[in-house]
């Protein structure tokens, strides 16, 4: 039983924790007797296509499938969730996620291959069930990894080798009830794996108030994956990937409260928040398919993928207008899709070479539909009768990408991976990069791993989400913006240096440092503005973003245990793009100053440990944090107060208590100890509604194997 167990893949730096079973390398050779042929030729292509895209220099956290499970929560939980466990990564509401002081700036891969950004906000199209193994790497990045930089979370997903089956029912606190269903069976060269889940709770986004039942926060949501492979020859494999998702959530809302703005809507002033309406809906539909050909020294895989999604957002009305001054209807669509092809060819017993490419095309369609009141040159309301605003819009936006680099093994111990990335991103503006990459790993001692590294990173704004709305159309209203200064947003250029040093310690412990710095040109940060849950990306001119992590793990028998301690500094002067979504005083505060970014976190900390016994399995994990940043005298000036959250889960497999295969009963109890704590209090540049940490939860689940 290994937990953060730190392994060396290659010449890359690997952080890897494993809660129920050690971790195990990638190209480790498949168990002998009794394993069949199309076994051992599926695990000797998946070795191949992980050698095209190593982590020379970058910081990888690996999760297993057994890891997971043995989270508390396990694979009932949010992707986002399980996430959180690894070092430098920050909390944040709407289940958003900040890795080493960035806001998002995550890029997912399915077994490699880039999945398009989405719409969603709120839900998360990837479950943890679909996952074998879950890898968020981090740091100074080789170049094949672009566009999405603080952190690239590659799942390789279950395959359908391995036949057979489980049945789960789930639930417990907050009215959850969560069924789910996985399916895995090969024939043959071909083989599959089907998963699909359904949850209904009632703490569907973050609760407003810190109340254990928010009020309307009901939120129900339907998952779906299929991976699909055929073996063609020991050469070739064919697969295919196919997902969907379906949510639905209410707003939360206060309770108590009336309308503060002084408006009028057809002769009615006041409404009890508690009456408000509002609804979101997010789906995704996603695919790629894949050819994987491997040779005596070269190996390469070419993908084509594709993503749909759409968020709908109903208002309350005339709620909305009473206490926003605007009621809007937004519907917003999104589709790509494009090509990835990525070789590997070892040219010498000293030299590896890698190269790829990337196409994606992507076309985003918003449709607004405002109700708003009219009002004089001094702001006061003229009619009760509201006046509809129509603001429509759809754009198109390309990118391309193209790698080459070479990996260098200097000497037995010494390796240098070093190659250049170039970017074109044609959007609501047209840029691009060349940008050089460089990493160097010292083996010291065969316990002993240095690794320093340099990156230059191009990160365009998140094309789908850059708002649409036209300014001018609502002047002389309640929804009329204080700045009529609309500049698009800009993509990012950044410089991000990493040193870092692991060691391994007599007894099972190992400890890791690691540094980063990061200075940027065009920083990228989102808020979210108005009533629709739709974040809006924007610039701030000057960015400077440092820290440094602390990780450490122990195993040793049946028991394991990890800890991690990272500090984190992000900041940014001058907004430069979508200023007329602040207000003049702040803009006129930054323009000069530089000032904390609202997603900043100082320390974060992460511990978990874990016990088996026979058939019995107990855990714990722990989440801490500073606190996000808040209003004070200044623009994000004051920190939110820190918080810990500890959670626990034991679980017990019983291999005959039904026919078939064992049955595990698991009982997970989430804030033991009831903490509430505020993750926003609805105040800082960028931020909405206050939001609260999930409060006590208790949930029981029976798995069936089959």
């Amino acid at each position: 039983m290994a937990m953060r167990s730190l392994l060396l893949s290659g010449s890359a730096l690997t952080l890897s924790f494993a809660l129920a079973a050690p971790a195990f390398a990638a190209d480790a050779a498949p168990p002998s007797g009794g394993v069949s042929e199309v076994v051992v030729t599926a695990t000797r292509l998946n070795a191949a296509r992980d050698s095209i895209q190593p982590q020379v220099g970058a910081s990888t956290y690996t999760l297993t499938n057994q890891s997971i499970q043995a989270i508390p929560g396990g694979d009932n939980l949010q992707l986002s969730q399980i996430i959180l466990q690894a070092p430098g990564v920050a909390q944040d509401s709407f289940g958003q996620l900040h890795v080493r002081g960035d806001h998002n700036g995550l890029q997912y891969r399915l077994n490699g291959v880039i999945l398009p950004e989405g719409l969603s906000v709120f839900g998360q199209a990837l479950n943890p069930r679909l996952a074998d193994q879950v890898e968020l790497i981090t740091g100074a990045l080789p170049a094949q990894y672009g566009l999405r930089t603080a952190g690239i979370i590659d799942i390789r997903t279950k395959s359908g080798i391995q036949s057979g089956g489980e049945v789960s029912l789930y639930g417990g606190s907050h009215d959850t009830f969560q069924p789910s269903a996985e399916y895995a069976a090969s024939s043959g060269s071909a083989s599959m794996f089907l998963s699909g889940d359904y949850l209904r709770s009632g703490l569907g986004v973050e609760s407003p108030d810190g109340s254990s039942t928010p009020l309307h926060d009901k939120t129900e949501q339907l998952h779906g994956f299929g991976y699909f492979e055929d073996i063609l020859d020991p050469s070739n494999k064919l697969s295919a990937i196919l997902g969907a998702s379906r949510e639905h959530f209410q707003i939360p809302n206060l309770s108590g409260q009336q309308p503060g703005l002084g408006l009028t809507v057809n002769g009615q002033s006041a409404l009890a928040s508690q009456a408000l309406n509002e609804q979101q809906s997010e789906s995704t539909e996603y695919g790629v398919v894949s050819l994987l050909h491997t040779g005596d020294n070269w190996t390469a895989q070419a993908s084509v993928f594709g993503r749909y999604s759409a968020l709908d957002f109903t208002p309350s009305a005339p709620g909305d207008l009473l206490y926003n001054g605007i009621s809007q209807t937004a519907a917003k669509r999104d589709t790509a899709g494009g090509l990835q092809a990525e070789g590997v060819y070892n040219l010498s017993s000293a030299h590896t070479l890698r190269a790829g490419l990337l196409v994606q095309v992507d076309r985003s369609t918003s449709a607004t539909s405002s109700q708003v009141l009219t009002v004089d040159g001094g702001g006061v309301q003229t009619s009760d009768r509201p006046l509809t605003v129509i603001d429509n819009g759809a754009r198109t936006a390309s990118t391309y990408s193209a790698y080459v680099q070479d990996e260098w093994k200097l000497t037995s111990s010494l390796v240098l991976n070093y190659g250049l990335r170039f970017d074109q991103f044609n959007g609501f503006r047209a840029e691009n990069q060349l940008s050089p990459r460089v990493n160097l790993v010292w083996t010291a001692t065969p316990d002993t791993t240095v690794h320093l590294g340099y990156s230059r990173y191009f990160t365009p704004p998140p094309f789908e989400l850059i708002a649409s709305q036209t300014v001018s159309k609502f002047v002389g209203t309640t929804a009329a913006s204080v700045s009529a200064t609309d500049t698009t947003p800009y993509a990012e250029r950044a410089d991000y240096y990493d040193v870092g040093v692991s060691q391994k310690i007599m007894g099972g412990l190992t400890v890791g440092l690691d540094t980063y710095y990061k200075t940027a040109v065009h920083l990228i940060d989102e808020g979210q503005f108005g009533a629709p849950i739709i974040l809006t990306p924007f610039n701030y001119q000057d960015g400077r973003v440092y820290g440094a992590e602390l990780t450490a793990s122990y195993a040793k028998g049946p028991f394991s245990a990890y800890g991690n301690l990272a500090y984190s500094k992000a900041q940014g002067r001058n907004i430069v793009s979508s200023q007329f979504s602040f207000d003049p005083g702040d803009l006129a505060y930054i323009k000069s100053h530089y000032i904390y970014l609202d997603h900043d976190q100082t320390w974060s900390a992460t511990a978990g440990a874990a016990y088996r016994f026979g058939a019995t399995r107990v855990s714990a994990d722990l989440i801490y944090g500073s606190g996000l940043r808040a209003d004070g005298d200044v623009p994000n000036g004051r920190e939110l107060p820190g918080y810990a959250q500890v959670n626990l889960s034991v679980s017990h497999s019983f291999e005959h208590l039904t026919p078939g295969g064992p049955t595990e009963i698991r009982l997970d109890v989430i804030n033991v100890g009831d903490a509430v704590y505020e993750i926003r209090d609805g105040t800082g540049v960028g931020v909405g509604a206050p939001q609260f940490g999930p409060r006590r939860g208790l949930f029981v689940g029976v798995k069936k194997s089959f």
